[in-house]
């Protein structure tokens, strides 16, 4: 049968039983940018989203918040604070998958509004190009980024914020620290998986570290 900018799906597809053209008539207005509530056309159930992940890296944006100061320079650098599945207190930075028809600016954009606020007013650079690019596997001593979930790459991003920053859903807190304190060092020893190996890659690519 003819097909025109698509595939003949196979049996075994994760989106075989999807119609053919679903998304066809999806325009960008049918996202909530920058934006927590609600999912998107696209979104993957529980089910479908752990199928994938046991068969396909999947894409995410994991971000690095920043306070600038006045000469444009970063003065603080901002970590998650949150409790994992095993109840011990962890800090992580902002990751998200994404979406199917997103594209990395309304990634990065709706990611950081889910963690922070709608508030935080996020300054996204006119051209995103990450400073990083982390690969994690699922199995340890694989790489030095480790997800227990997946395996994913993750487009790495310095992203300064100039709005109320609050912690959101199941986050504690969003403490701020200086890229020259002492406390620096104890903030990214709480980090597991290796999201403080990009904290500190950040700040070296911002050179204030």
């Amino acid at each position: 049968m003819p097909v025109l900018h698509d595939e003949i799906p196979d049996d075994s597809d994760f989106d075989a039983d999807r119609a053919r053209g679903e998304f066809s008539n999806i325009t960008p207005e049918d996202f909530i940018r920058g934006s927590g509530q609600d999912n998107p056309p696209g979104w993957l159930s529980s089910q479908e989203i752990e199928w994938a992940r046991r068969k396909l890296p999947m894409t995410y944006v994991e971000v690095v918040p920043a306070r600038i100061d006045t000469a444009g320079r970063v003065a603080q650098v901002g970590t998650l604070l949150c409790v994992d599945d095993e109840g011990n207190i962890e800090r992580t930075l902002i990751t998200g998958r994404v979406l199917y028809h997103e594209s990395i600016r309304e990634a990065l954009a709706r990611n950081i509004s889910k963690d922070l606020g709608e508030l935080a007013l996020p300054v996204l650079p006119p051209s995103p190009q990450p400073f990083s690019v982390a690969e994690f596997f699922p199995t340890p001593s694989v790489s030095e980024y480790y997800d227990p979930r997946q395996h994913s790459i993750a487009l790495c991003y310095l992203v300064p914020v100039a709005g109320d920053c609050k912690s959101q859903d199941e986050t504690l807190d969003v403490e701020w620290v200086e890229p020259q304190s002492e406390t620096l060092d104890l903030f990214i020893d709480q980090m597991p998986g290796g999201h403080g190996k990009i904290l500190q890659q950040a700040l070296l690519w911002a050179g204030v570290l």
